[in-house]
Protein backbone atom coordinates (compact mmCIF):
# COMPACT_ATOMS: atom_id res chain seq x y z
CA UNK A 1 0.00 0.00 0.00
CA UNK A 2 1.03 3.66 -0.47
CA UNK A 3 0.34 5.05 2.80
CA UNK A 4 2.95 4.88 5.28
CA UNK A 5 0.75 4.48 8.20
CA UNK A 6 -1.17 1.53 7.05
CA UNK A 7 -2.02 -1.42 9.63
CA UNK A 8 -0.79 -4.88 8.66
CA UNK A 9 -3.89 -6.11 8.16
CA UNK A 10 -4.40 -4.70 5.11
CA UNK A 11 -6.89 -1.78 7.36
CA UNK A 12 -6.26 2.14 7.11
CA UNK A 13 -5.89 3.62 10.62
CA UNK A 14 -7.89 6.72 9.86
CA UNK A 15 -11.03 4.17 9.00
CA UNK A 16 -10.39 3.93 5.06
CA UNK A 17 -11.19 0.26 3.34
CA UNK A 18 -8.05 -1.04 2.22
CA UNK A 19 -8.97 -4.71 2.67
CA UNK A 20 -8.82 -5.78 -0.63
CA UNK A 21 -6.09 -3.41 -2.62
CA UNK A 22 -3.22 -5.90 -2.25
CA UNK A 23 -3.63 -9.65 -4.23
CA UNK A 24 -4.38 -12.07 -2.35
CA UNK A 25 -3.27 -15.68 -2.54
CA UNK A 26 -6.56 -16.62 -1.37
CA UNK A 27 -9.86 -14.63 -1.08
CA UNK A 28 -11.75 -16.66 1.67
CA UNK A 29 -15.44 -16.14 2.50
CA UNK A 30 -16.18 -12.52 3.92
CA UNK A 31 -16.26 -12.37 7.72
CA UNK A 32 -17.56 -9.98 9.72
CA UNK A 33 -14.67 -9.40 11.85
CA UNK A 34 -12.34 -6.59 13.81
CA UNK A 35 -10.43 -5.71 10.43
CA UNK A 36 -14.34 -5.07 8.56
CA UNK A 37 -14.84 -3.17 11.85
CA UNK A 38 -12.57 -1.20 12.02
CA UNK A 39 -13.30 0.17 8.25
CA UNK A 40 -16.90 -0.47 8.00
CA UNK A 41 -18.49 2.52 7.85
CA UNK A 42 -15.98 3.86 5.08
CA UNK A 43 -16.86 0.28 3.96
CA UNK A 44 -20.62 0.96 3.54
CA UNK A 45 -20.60 4.23 2.42
CA UNK A 46 -18.55 3.73 -0.67
CA UNK A 47 -20.09 0.35 -1.53
CA UNK A 48 -23.63 0.47 -1.19
CA UNK A 49 -26.00 3.66 -2.69
CA UNK A 50 -28.80 5.43 -0.88
CA UNK A 51 -27.17 3.86 2.33
CA UNK A 52 -26.85 7.16 3.55
CA UNK A 53 -31.34 8.09 2.50
CA UNK A 54 -31.92 4.49 3.77
CA UNK A 55 -30.55 5.21 7.11
CA UNK A 56 -32.13 8.65 7.44
CA UNK A 57 -35.81 7.26 6.79
CA UNK A 58 -35.40 4.19 8.67
CA UNK A 59 -35.00 7.47 11.56
CA UNK A 60 -38.41 8.73 9.80
CA UNK A 61 -40.27 5.30 10.01
CA UNK A 62 -39.31 4.71 13.33
CA UNK A 63 -40.72 8.23 14.41
CA UNK A 64 -44.16 7.55 12.41
CA UNK A 65 -44.28 3.00 13.48
CA UNK A 66 -43.05 3.19 17.22
CA UNK A 67 -45.79 2.49 20.12
CA UNK A 68 -45.69 3.94 23.43
CA UNK A 69 -44.24 0.62 25.75
CA UNK A 70 -42.63 -1.05 22.88
CA UNK A 71 -39.58 -2.87 21.56
CA UNK A 72 -38.03 -1.67 18.47
CA UNK A 73 -35.37 -4.12 17.08
CA UNK A 74 -32.59 -3.58 14.75
CA UNK A 75 -31.37 -7.30 13.42
CA UNK A 76 -27.68 -7.47 12.31
CA UNK A 77 -26.94 -4.26 13.82
CA UNK A 78 -23.21 -3.75 12.84
CA UNK A 79 -22.18 -0.65 14.55
CA UNK A 80 -25.66 0.66 15.32
CA UNK A 81 -26.55 3.10 12.65
CA UNK A 82 -30.17 2.14 12.27
CA UNK A 83 -30.53 2.12 16.08
CA UNK A 84 -28.99 5.59 16.36
CA UNK A 85 -31.40 6.70 13.54
CA UNK A 86 -34.64 5.32 15.43
CA UNK A 87 -32.78 6.61 18.79
CA UNK A 88 -32.99 9.94 17.91
CA UNK A 89 -35.98 10.05 16.36
CA UNK A 90 -38.79 8.16 18.41
CA UNK A 91 -41.00 10.37 20.51
CA UNK A 92 -43.42 7.49 21.28
CA UNK A 93 -42.60 7.32 25.44
CA UNK A 94 -41.26 3.79 27.01
CA UNK A 95 -39.71 2.43 24.15
CA UNK A 96 -36.40 0.16 24.13
CA UNK A 97 -34.22 -0.66 21.55
CA UNK A 98 -32.97 -4.37 21.30
CA UNK A 99 -29.91 -4.48 18.85
CA UNK A 100 -28.75 -7.59 17.77
CA UNK A 101 -26.14 -9.00 16.04
CA UNK A 102 -24.11 -11.82 16.06
CA UNK A 103 -20.48 -10.67 15.65
CA UNK A 104 -18.59 -9.87 18.63
CA UNK A 105 -16.72 -7.42 16.99
CA UNK A 106 -19.14 -5.35 15.98
CA UNK A 107 -21.14 -5.44 19.20
CA UNK A 108 -18.49 -4.54 21.09
CA UNK A 109 -17.53 -1.44 18.70
CA UNK A 110 -21.24 -0.78 18.77
CA UNK A 111 -21.51 -0.66 22.34
CA UNK A 112 -19.11 2.23 22.23
CA UNK A 113 -21.01 4.21 19.77
CA UNK A 114 -23.91 3.48 21.97
CA UNK A 115 -21.98 4.97 24.90
CA UNK A 116 -21.04 7.88 23.16
CA UNK A 117 -24.05 9.03 21.53
CA UNK A 118 -26.48 11.21 23.64
CA UNK A 119 -29.83 9.54 22.70
CA UNK A 120 -32.22 9.13 25.60
CA UNK A 121 -34.25 6.12 24.22
CA UNK A 122 -32.89 2.76 26.08
CA UNK A 123 -30.88 0.15 23.85
CA UNK A 124 -30.03 -3.38 25.06
CA UNK A 125 -27.12 -4.89 22.96
CA UNK A 126 -27.31 -8.32 22.51
CA UNK A 127 -24.30 -10.87 20.71
CA UNK A 128 -26.71 -13.70 18.97
CA UNK A 129 -27.53 -15.12 15.62
CA UNK A 130 -31.32 -13.72 14.31
CA UNK A 131 -32.41 -17.44 14.75
CA UNK A 132 -32.07 -17.34 18.44
CA UNK A 133 -33.84 -14.10 18.97
CA UNK A 134 -37.74 -13.91 20.27
CA UNK A 135 -39.56 -10.83 19.05
CA UNK A 136 -42.13 -9.73 21.54
CA UNK A 137 -44.23 -6.44 21.78
CA UNK A 138 -42.47 -4.89 18.51
CA UNK A 139 -43.98 -1.73 17.12
CA UNK A 140 -40.68 -1.58 14.37
CA UNK A 141 -38.13 -3.91 13.62
CA UNK A 142 -34.99 -3.54 10.97
CA UNK A 143 -33.44 -5.88 8.86
CA UNK A 144 -31.14 -3.45 7.26
CA UNK A 145 -28.99 -5.46 4.38
CA UNK A 146 -29.23 -8.87 7.08
CA UNK A 147 -31.22 -11.12 5.84
CA UNK A 148 -28.89 -11.24 2.69
CA UNK A 149 -26.14 -13.07 4.85
CA UNK A 150 -28.59 -15.88 6.18
CA UNK A 151 -29.22 -19.05 3.96
CA UNK A 152 -32.09 -18.86 1.91
CA UNK A 153 -33.84 -21.90 3.60
CA UNK A 154 -33.74 -20.17 6.84
CA UNK A 155 -34.98 -16.57 5.90
CA UNK A 156 -38.97 -17.88 6.06
CA UNK A 157 -38.71 -18.95 9.49
CA UNK A 158 -37.22 -15.52 10.87
CA UNK A 159 -39.80 -13.22 9.17
CA UNK A 160 -42.45 -15.25 10.76
CA UNK A 161 -40.88 -14.76 14.21
CA UNK A 162 -40.89 -11.20 13.38
CA UNK A 163 -44.52 -11.12 11.66
CA UNK A 164 -45.73 -13.02 15.18
CA UNK A 165 -43.70 -10.47 17.82
CA UNK A 166 -45.14 -7.60 15.86
CA UNK A 167 -48.00 -5.78 17.66
CA UNK A 168 -51.01 -5.35 14.61
CA UNK A 169 -49.98 -1.98 12.71
CA UNK A 170 -46.10 -2.80 13.38
CA UNK A 171 -43.55 -2.47 10.50
CA UNK A 172 -40.60 -4.09 9.18
CA UNK A 173 -38.36 -2.37 7.08
CA UNK A 174 -36.45 -4.91 5.24
CA UNK A 175 -33.01 -3.90 3.09
CA UNK A 176 -31.82 -5.71 0.83
CA UNK A 177 -29.31 -6.22 -2.14
CA UNK A 178 -30.60 -7.42 -4.70
CA UNK A 179 -31.05 -9.71 -8.30
CA UNK A 180 -33.47 -9.62 -11.55
CA UNK A 181 -34.93 -12.26 -13.18
CA UNK A 182 -33.96 -10.18 -16.57
CA UNK A 183 -30.65 -11.41 -17.00
CA UNK A 184 -30.05 -8.46 -19.35
CA UNK A 185 -31.40 -6.29 -16.70
CA UNK A 186 -29.38 -7.98 -13.72
CA UNK A 187 -26.06 -7.00 -15.38
CA UNK A 188 -26.68 -3.96 -16.18
CA UNK A 189 -27.37 -3.32 -12.14
CA UNK A 190 -24.39 -4.71 -11.87
CA UNK A 191 -22.30 -2.76 -14.14
CA UNK A 192 -24.06 1.00 -12.34
CA UNK A 193 -22.51 -0.86 -9.08
CA UNK A 194 -19.43 -1.49 -10.22
CA UNK A 195 -19.40 1.58 -11.69
CA UNK A 196 -20.32 3.44 -8.55
CA UNK A 197 -17.97 1.49 -6.56
CA UNK A 198 -15.24 2.54 -8.95
CA UNK A 199 -16.51 6.37 -8.78
CA UNK A 200 -15.60 5.83 -4.97
CA UNK A 201 -12.27 5.11 -5.48
CA UNK A 202 -12.38 1.36 -4.98
CA UNK A 203 -9.85 -0.44 -8.09
CA UNK A 204 -11.18 -3.60 -10.47
CA UNK A 205 -8.69 -5.65 -8.08
CA UNK A 206 -10.46 -4.31 -4.78
CA UNK A 207 -14.32 -4.77 -6.82
CA UNK A 208 -13.15 -8.08 -7.52
CA UNK A 209 -11.62 -9.63 -4.90
CA UNK A 210 -14.76 -8.35 -2.31
CA UNK A 211 -17.32 -10.07 -5.00
CA UNK A 212 -15.42 -13.26 -4.81
CA UNK A 213 -14.97 -12.81 -1.00
CA UNK A 214 -18.78 -12.25 -0.95
CA UNK A 215 -19.85 -15.26 -3.12
CA UNK A 216 -22.49 -18.04 -1.25
CA UNK A 217 -22.04 -15.70 1.59
CA UNK A 218 -24.24 -12.77 0.35
CA UNK A 219 -27.34 -14.88 -1.67
CA UNK A 220 -29.38 -11.81 -3.03
CA UNK A 221 -33.24 -12.56 -4.47
CA UNK A 222 -35.48 -10.85 -6.61
CA UNK A 223 -38.06 -8.34 -5.01
CA UNK A 224 -40.92 -10.92 -6.11
CA UNK A 225 -39.24 -13.48 -4.00
CA UNK A 226 -39.28 -11.12 -1.04
CA UNK A 227 -42.76 -9.70 -1.71
CA UNK A 228 -43.89 -13.44 -1.83
CA UNK A 229 -42.22 -14.58 1.27
CA UNK A 230 -42.97 -11.50 3.43
CA UNK A 231 -46.83 -12.31 2.31
CA UNK A 232 -46.94 -15.81 2.84
CA UNK A 233 -45.84 -15.29 6.60
CA UNK A 234 -48.96 -13.11 6.89
CA UNK A 235 -47.79 -9.43 6.28
CA UNK A 236 -51.17 -7.92 4.54
CA UNK A 237 -49.20 -5.00 2.74
CA UNK A 238 -45.68 -4.75 1.40
CA UNK A 239 -44.21 -2.65 -1.48
CA UNK A 240 -40.69 -1.38 -2.37
CA UNK A 241 -40.29 2.51 -0.75
CA UNK A 242 -36.50 2.70 -1.85
CA UNK A 243 -34.11 1.66 -4.70
CA UNK A 244 -30.89 2.55 -6.01
CA UNK A 245 -29.55 0.19 -8.67
CA UNK A 246 -29.71 -3.41 -7.09
CA UNK A 247 -30.19 -2.14 -3.68
CA UNK A 248 -33.83 -1.91 -2.18
CA UNK A 249 -35.44 -1.45 0.71
CA UNK A 250 -39.25 -2.85 1.82
CA UNK A 251 -41.59 -1.62 3.89
CA UNK A 252 -43.97 -4.74 5.71
CA UNK A 253 -47.32 -3.61 7.27
CA UNK A 254 -49.02 -6.32 10.27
Amino acid sequence: MSFDNSASDGTHKNGEDKLFASPLGEVTGFRFDQSVVEVFPDMIKRSVPGYATIISMIGNLAERYASSNSHCYDLGCSLGAATLAMRHRILASDCEIIAVDNSEAMIQRCQTVIDADSGEVPVQLVCSDLQQVAISNASVVVLNFTLQFIHPEQRQDILANIYQGLNPGGVLILSEKVTFGDQPHDELMIELHHNFKSANGYSDLEIAQKRSALENVLIPETLDTHRQRLKDVGFASTDVWFQCFNFASLIAIK
